[in-house]
C-alpha cells in the first residue's frame, strides 16, 4: 500500500500529508505546493504523488463546496478558465513526458521562489490586464505539471474576487483543475495509487480540520504565517536541489556536447 516504504518513511508521509490538509484549507490554497517538495525527499518521483494528491484534493474540495456553491463567484471564475485550463492541458503533457529530474527542478525552483518570496514579504502584484493574464496563463502551466501554481492565480484572484468568496472560489478552480489532470491520468493509465489515498485519508483529514478551524486565525497574521512558511520553503528547496545536483550537472553538459556537435 506503501510501496516499500520503512516504517519511518510511511509515519513522515503521513504527517505530510496532514500539513498538506492543514495548509490546504487554513490559507485556501497550496497545500500541494507546500507538501509535495516534502514528499519528494521520501520518494523522488511526483508522479507517485500528484495522484495521491488528487484523490484528496477532489474529496476535500467537494466536501467543502457541497454547501458553499452559493458562495463562489461564477463570473470571474468562468473569465478566467479561458487562460488557465489551456495552458493547465499543456502542463499536464509535460508532466506526463518530460524526465523526473526536469519535473523536480521545475518543482523545486518554483517553490524556491514562492520560499523568497514569502520570506522577505514580497507578494506577486498585478496592476494591469495583460499582467493579470500572464499570470493565470503560467499559473495554469505550472499547476498542470505540478499542482504548485495556486500562488500565481491567487495574486490575480485577489484582486478580482471578493474576501469572502475568495477560498470558495479557488477551491471550485482546483477542483476543476485536479479534475482535468486526474482524467488524463486514467487515459494514459497512470498507477492511481487509490488504496494508498484512501490510506492517507485520515491523516489529510487531520490536517484539513485544523487548517478549517484556524482559518480566520491566519488570515489575521497572514504576513507572519507566510514568512515562517516562507523560510521553510527556502530550506527545503535548495536541500532538494542540492540533493539532485549531480544530475543537474550530468543534463547540462549531455546538453552542452549537442549544442557542440551541431
Amino acid at each position: 500500500m506503501f510501496l516499500d516504504f520503512s516504517i519511518s518513511q510511511t509515519l513522515l508521509t503521513v504527517l505530510i500529508f496532514v500539513w498538506a490538509g492543514f495548509v490546504r484549507t487554513g490559507l485556501g490554497f497550496g497545500g500541494a505546493a507546500l507538501g509535495l517538495p516534502l514528499m519528494l525527499f521520501i520518494y523522488n518521483d511526483p508522479r507517485l504523488w500528484l495522484p495521491i494528491i488528487g484523490v484528496h484534493l477532489l474529496f476535500f474540495s467537494g466536501l467543502t463546496l457541497s454547501t458553499r456553491l452559493h458562495n463562489v463567484d461564477w463570473r470571474y471564475l468562468n473569465k478566467s478558465s479561458l487562460y488557465i485550463i489551456p495552458p493547465a492541458l499543456l502542463g499536464v503533457f509535460g508532466l506526463l513526458n518530460f524526465p523526473i529530474l526536469w519535473l523536480n527542478v521545475f518543482i523545486y525552483t518554483i517553490t524556491l521562489l514562492y520560499g523568497f518570496m514569502w520570506l522577505l514579504n514580497r507578494a506577486i502584484k498585478s496592476g494591469r490586464s495583460w499582467a493579470d493574464k500572464l499570470l493565470l496563463i503560467i499559473g495554469g502551466y505550472v499547476a498542470g505539471a505540478s499542482l504548485t501554481g495556486a500562488p500565481l492565480m491567487v495574486a490575480v484572484y485577489m484582486r478580482n474576487v471578493s474576501k469572502e468568496k475568495l477560498r470558495d472560489t479557488l477551491f471550485v478552480l482546483w477542483f476543476i483543475l485536479v479534475s482535468i489532470k486526474m482524467a488524463a491520468f486514467v487515459a494514459f493509465s497512470v498507477d492511481l495509487h487509490f488504496l494508498t489515498s484512501l490510506t492517507l485519508l485520515p491523516g489529510a483529514a487531520v490536517g484539513h480540520i485544523i487548517g478549517l478551524k484556524t482559518h480566520h486565525a491566519i488570515m489575521r497574521n497572514d504576513l507572519l504565517f507566510k514568512r515562517w512558511i516562507g523560510g521553510g520553503l527556502v530550506l527545503v528547496s535548495s536541500l532538494g536541489l542540492w540533493a539532485i545536483k549531480d544530475g543537474i550537472l550530468e543534463s547540462v553538459l549531455a546538453m552542452w556536447k549537442i549544442i557542440l556537435s551541431r
